[in-house]
């Protein structure tokens, strides 16, 4: 089964941030303040996500699948997935066909949905500081500092994003020197190598349809 982050030498970041990482990509998510910088749009996406996960209202049990799909509005078109999974896969993508292609990006952003929609459950008012940003042409790196004074933590985050028709949007996500996508490549290299492409894509599904029936929302069980 496919995991977000592996290996041992990463069972440390596992516990200290993981639930971190997983608010911190929902903070790149709004259309808002389209001419801006980099920055500026970081900014702007997270008041708007922060307005979602603080209403009292939509907390509610019966409205949760409300807000998720209030959250995912917002987020998906912040990221620009098929340049995620397209610099995920490496190598393999330019072996596969324009529909395997297409077919990947879907089952890559469902992948990437899962993951982040569980840990924003877990957001409890941590800070965000903006500690830098590098621009060169259509590309930058937004620097931040998630604290979490609940936890004692302080966890360094950069957000890489491409411009795309004036809008500054995530291709890759790193936090504490950890890039996602490359964790993804390394892992679906692996399989790829040792098994195969569909036996990727197999296990890509099944963990897509593990996550929706683990957040199906109670009052429909």
């Amino acid at each position: 089964m496919l995991q977000v982050i592996k290996g041992e030498e990463m069972g440390a970041l596992m516990r200290r941030g993981l639930a971190l990482w997983g608010i911190g990509l929902v903070f790149l998510a709004s259309s808002l303040f389209a001419q801006e910088g980099p920055t500026a749009q970081v900014k702007a996406s997270i008041n708007k996500v922060l307005d979602i996960l603080k209403d009292p209202a939509l907390k509610k049990p019966e409205r949760e699948e409300e807000r998720r799909k209030l959250l995912r509005s917002v987020i998906f078109p912040r990221f620009d997935f098929r340049e995620m999974a397209q610099r995920s896969l490496g190598l393999h993508w330019r072996d596969r066909t324009p529909q395997e292609r297409d077919e990947f990006v879907n089952l890559f952003a469902d992948l990437l949905e899962g993951f982040y929609r569980k840990r924003i459950e877990t957001y409890s008012d941590e800070e965000i500081l903006y500690t830098g940003e590098q621009l060169e042409d259509k590309f930058a790196v937004v620097s931040t500092k998630i604290i979490s004074r609940k936890e004692n933590l302080d966890v360094p985050v950069e957000y890489k994003v491409i411009l795309r028709d004036g809008q500054w949007k995530v291709y890759d996500v790193v936090i504490e020197g950890v890039s996602l996508v490359s964790n993804y490549r390394s892992q679906f290299n692996r399989i790829i190598r040792t098994s195969s492409y569909v036996e990727l894509v197999r296990k890509m599904k099944v963990k897509h349809e593990a996550e929706e029936l683990s957040t199906v929302p109670a009052t429909k069980k």
